[in-house]
């Protein structure tokens, strides 16, 4: 036995150590809690005693053989403990309450190993991030909300003690074993974060474990492999490794647990492990620190104990040093004989062994085994894997993705209409689900190629390079590093591009990088999980804050605890409905709907996005783009959009030229466009047509002057199945309309009579005559001024007028089966006839985009005209035009937005959105609606005109605004 006390390091304790003043297993009613922890000792039997030290491994994926060993355990040699590894929580909660049956004075204590969450041992469980992405976190609020919730997960699996956290100061980046699983570098912030989670943890109830004392961070071998040195000095393991676990003993930790190393300066005998040294165990741990909670060597089947002596031996010396509770103790029949021999030679005192076994006690007693009740498996799944942790999941990485690096302002990325973007993977692990969630914000394309010249070749088109690196996420210890080969690629890429390099492993693989010069960007995130890759993508488009800092350096490059803050651009971001205050319980009543769409034939297929403070919760394609089945509605498929092009494309224009002064919504029309002079809608401002207020006629059918009067088809004189310079309005495919048609169109217009009632009266026609006025003051066509205006800055990349010329057709959701015009499949082609014979470019329809994209300009109105780092309209403009200026005589019309219900026989809504709301629906089957109220924008997307129009079951249902008031019946908050 080691009797030798460093003077030294007894000195350095003297000045700079305040011992623990108290026990962290005192119970709130401590009388109670020593009276029965007095009973129980009093009654038991030596035999008892010795069996309340041993913790063995039990499993809930092994067969009966294995039941009946730890059934034996029990019942024969009196184990008072077990810690569960592998199996399902099920079947962990089964035999829980089967073995706790079987002791007769005490329950057992359950320990469990799960550092990250249940999901380290048991399947089907939540798994939350390894502690070196908790450690870039600055709110250490999370990392008690983390430990909370850990512990409550264990608590309902009837875990009592869980091994988490470590605390050891991963200062080695070689360090095998600790890793990631470390919060990081520094004493300070290793301290603060494992405190917290602490702190969460055993409010649950459940006893935490710092691990691994004295300081397991700068080795570079596996304890469980070997016996790893710890060279240094005990001044500095005294600043440096014991700082966590000093600060971790002033908080009230439940209980430690002593590491199989080897410190030639604290233990003399240089193979003796750490846990069995009473030097380390007893006089630092226990008198020097004064800690007084639970102390658990690590396990004794791991190659760092085990070679040391037989297992008996080793599990004597384990207790002989001051171990409380032998962790997998091995050959616990002769360790009881061996234990009961020094008993009787005097070698081991009944009082030593007393000391621990009411400390175990109290313990059990803190974790309320005072009065055990059994596990009830009901809901045991539910209870594990819910939408709390979702919230939290997702928090904690948005608050861990960390800027290092962000020359010319690269992130957030800003500017889309100037960028020209590529995606290249390095690494073996996927990283679709980062490359998938980038697509949503701007066009990406994904680049590869066999050779780097190759790739070099094909990147030279593009301004911006995104590098990921993805490497496995399936647990801390999982291979990080690049391979060379990357290296040289990451290298030369950044050569030759701008390049952000986002990574999706541990940070430690940057240290293989030998220089950043050329490397613009850096972003780490951590892990490569699906979750990590969804946010780093919409944290690089500025969806949210980026908050993270570094919790390890790298070289000379990056300091722990460096890291760029980045406000966010308010792009809509990506989340579950809870994050915003709505039920995905509730939610599912679209599902619903939607089933009734499918089921009763009102339209073959659609989409639908609900958003909600920015962020969209509910993102769904469904059904088919025809009724034979064929191709599946995919979130990227385009549709043609009807009436909602008026205020997604001809409003904005209409928006911004009067907020620049360039027309006003009071000039009559012939200062606009002097072909109006001296025609009687010469006296019409913009301000009456916008609202719906200028007695025009609802529409005019064009396309029935252009067929003939006999057979009904259309004309031979008017139309060409292929285009020349007289023919080269194109209607649909291999159709062709005269080109002076356009001019009769507009001379249509301009003779056409007015309404001779006063009044409201929905008119198609004011965005015929809106659509000459902006092309007369842009001097170029509207489709041209909306994407150089707006659907390029925004990142509207599935949005677009003449979706052919972008688009597979493929992409794009047919439309109707025309038999009265264009006698053909409308696939790409716009389904109003008047905007078709403008050549598919009309001001009140004629635009095709996804619901995603539709999604985004709303929300940009919803922020009044703030998007993206853009202000593209002031706030007063936005309420400018969503303001009714004549709803005094019952038209519920803004300027171009469609506005809630006045009369009551209308429904543009659901009767249930605020009055400041607005949006727009479509022939087609579409509808659009923002509330800035509630926050809420909502899009419907469908082809209810498929086959035909006559098809009006969508319309007649009324399905688009029950499905806004399910929205509305969603909110909780």
């Amino acid at each position: 036995m080691n009797k030798r006390v460093p003077f030294l390091l007894t000195l350095f304790f003297i000045i700079t150590v305040k011992a623990q003043q108290v026990d962290p297993l005192r119970a709130k009613q401590y009388i109670l809690q020593e009276e029965w922890v007095d009973s129980i000792v009093t009654n038991m039997t030596v035999e008892e005693k010795i069996g309340q030290l041993f913790m063995i491994q039990a499993y809930s994926n092994k067969d009966a053989s294995h039941e009946q060993f730890i059934t034996e355990m029990i019942t024969k040699y009196h184990v008072g403990n077990l810690i569960f590894m592998k199996g399902t929580p099920k079947k962990q909660v089964s035999l829980t309450n089967k073995y706790q049956n079987l002791t007769a004075k005490v329950p057992l204590l359950i320990g469990f190993d799960g550092e990250w969450g249940l999901d380290m041992r048991l399947k089907n469980t939540y798994r939350f991030p390894w502690n070196m992405t908790l450690g870039s976190i600055q709110d250490n609020k999370l990392l008690e909300e983390v430990g909370k919730r850990i512990g409550e997960q264990c608590k309902r699996v009837g875990i009592h003690v869980n091994f988490a956290p470590v605390v050891d100061i991963n200062t080695n980046p070689n360090n095998p074993i600790i890793g990631n699983r470390s919060f990081g570098e520094s004493k300070e912030s290793v301290a603060e974060k494992s405190i917290a989670f602490t702190k969460g943890m055993q409010s649950a109830g459940v006893l935490a474990n710092a691990k691994h004392f004295p300081g397991h961070g700068d080795t570079a071998t596996d304890s469980h492999l070997t016996l790893p040195t710890i060279s240094f000095s005990e001044k500095r393991i005294d600043s440096i490794e014991l700082y966590p676990f000093k600060k971790q003993f002033e908080s009230g930790v439940a209980s430690v647990m002593t590491a199989h190393l080897s410190i030639p300066s604290l233990e003399m005998n240089p193979n003796l492990p750490s846990s069995l040294s009473e030097n380390v165990v007893t006089n630092i741990l226990k008198g020097q620190l004064g800690f007084k909670g639970l102390i658990f060597t690590d396990g004794l089947n791991m190659k760092g104990a085990a070679d040391y002596a037989t297992p008996a031996e080793i599990n004597l010396a384990a207790f002989k040093a001051g171990n409380d509770i032998l962790l997998i103790p091995q050959d616990v029949p002769n360790t009881i004989t061996l234990f009961k021999t020094e008993l009787e030679k005097g070698e081991l005192s009944e009082e030593r062994l007393d000391f621990s076994v009411k400390k175990i006690l109290k313990a059990k007693y803190l974790a309320g085994l005072n009065n055990f009740q059994p596990i009830s498996e009901d809901n045991l799944l539910e209870d594990l894997n819910t939408t709390k942790d979702d919230l939290l999941h997702r928090e904690l990485i948005k608050n861990a993705i960390t800027v290092v690096k962000n020359n010319f302002n690269t992130v957030p990325f800003k500017h889309l209409e100037q960028k020209k973007i590529a995606y290249v993977k390095l690494g073996d692990d996927k990283g679709d689900h980062f490359v998938n969630t980038l697509k949503k914000y701007t066009r990406i394309d994904v680049v590869s190629d066999e050779n780097l010249g190759g790739l070099l070749q094909k990147l030279k088109k593009y301004n911006l390079v995104i590098i990921g690196f993805h490497k496995s996420n399936k647990n801390p210890w999982k291979g990080y590093k690049f391979a060379n080969k990357d290296l040289v690629w990451l290298q030369e890429i950044a050569r030759n591009n701008e390049v952000l390099l986002d990574v999706f492993a541990s940070p430690y693989s940057l240290l293989q990088i030998k220089t950043f010069k050329n490397i613009d960007g850096v972003v780490v995130s951590y892990q490569n999980s699906k979750i990590s890759q969804e946010l780093s993508a919409q944290a690089l488009f500025g969806a949210f804050d980026i908050k993270g800092k570094l919790p390890v350096s790298i070289n000379e490059d990056f300091a722990a605890g460096e890291g760029i803050e980045l406000k966010s651009l308010k792009r809509l971001g990506y989340s579950i409905p809870e994050a915003v205050g709505l039920s995905s319980k509730k939610l599912e009543n679209i599902d619903r709907y939607i089933d009734t769409i499918l089921k009763q034939k009102m339209a073959p297929g659609g989409q639908v996005v609900v958003a909600r403070h920015g962020k969209i919760v509910y993102n769904k394609s469904f059904g088919y783009q025809t009724e034979n089945k064929r191709r599946k509605i995919k979130d990227s498929d385009i549709y043609d959009l009807a009436s909602l092009t008026k205020i997604l494309a001809t409003l904005p224009t209409v928006m911004r030229l009067e907020e620049n002064k360039k027309l006003s919504l009071f000039s009559d029309l012939d200062n606009l466009l002097p072909a109006y002079k001296e025609t009687n809608k010469e006296a019409l401002n913009l301000k009456q047509i916008l609202s719906h207020y200028a007695q025009l006629k609802a529409w005019i059918p064009f396309y029935i002057q252009t067929l003939d009067s006999v057979t009904g088809k259309i004309s031979k004189d008017l139309y060409r199945k292929k285009k020349s310079r007289d023919y080269n309005i194109r209607v649909a495919k291999n159709l062709y309309l005269k080109s002076s048609y356009k001019d009769s169109i507009k001379t249509f217009i301009k003779d056409s009579d007015l309404r001779e009632r006063v009044g409201y009266k929905y008119s198609d026609l004011g965005y015929y005559i809106m659509k000459d006025i902006v092309e007369r003051k842009y001097k170029m066509p509207l489709n041209k001024i909306v994407q150089d205006e707006f659907y390029k800055p925004l990142g509207l990349n599935r949005t677009s007028y003449l979706p052919l010329r972008k688009y597979n057709w493929k992409e794009v959701v047919p439309t109707e089966k025309d038999d009265y015009f264009r006698n053909q499949l409308l696939r790409g082609y716009v389904h109003d006839m008047g905007a078709a014979m403008q050549g598919g470019v009309g001001g009140h329809a004629g635009l095709f985009a996804n619901a995603n994209d539709v999604a985004k300009i709303m929300q940009m109105y919803l922020q009044e005209g703030y998007y993206g780092g853009v202000q593209y309209f002031q706030p007063e403009t936005i309420e400018k035009f969503n303001k009714r200026y004549y709803s005094h005589v019952r038209n519920r019309r803004g300027l171009g937005f469609d506005k809630p219900q006045i009369n009551p026989k209308e429904k543009p809504t659901c009767g249930c959105v605020s009055d400041r709301s607005f949006g727009h629906s479509g022939f087609t089957g579409t509808y659009t609606w923002a509330d800035p109220d509630s926050g809420i924008v909502y899009v419907f997307l469908s082809n209810r005109v498929y086959p035909t129009m006559k098809n009006r079951k969508l319309v007649k249902s009324n399905v688009r605004t029950k499905i806004q008031k399910a929205i509305q019946d969603a909110i909780i908050n």
